[in-house]
């Protein structure tokens, strides 16, 4: 059975957001949401609606169809 998408979700955020050298708090900050929304996103814990996907692509300066690689 394949991974949960909102696992594979939030692992792309972490590693998108690492790579920028930010941390969830600066983050969260970014796109006015609350750090603990932000790791519980990470985590996969969270089915994020489209508005949420898209201020974090903004914050990340991606485009919100890059958030979803690899995601099927």
């Amino acid at each position: 059975m394949s991974k949960d998408p909102r696992k594979k979700f939030g692992e792309r955020i972490r590693t998108i957001r690492r790579q920028a050298g930010w941390s969830q708090e600066e983050l969260a900050a970014a796109c006015r949401l609350h750090r603990t929304y932000v790791g519980a996103v990470e985590r996969g814990e969270r089915n994020v609606s489209l508005i949420n996907i898209v201020r974090l692509a903004r914050a990340l300066r991606v485009n919100p169809a890059d958030l979803m690689e690899d995601i099927s």
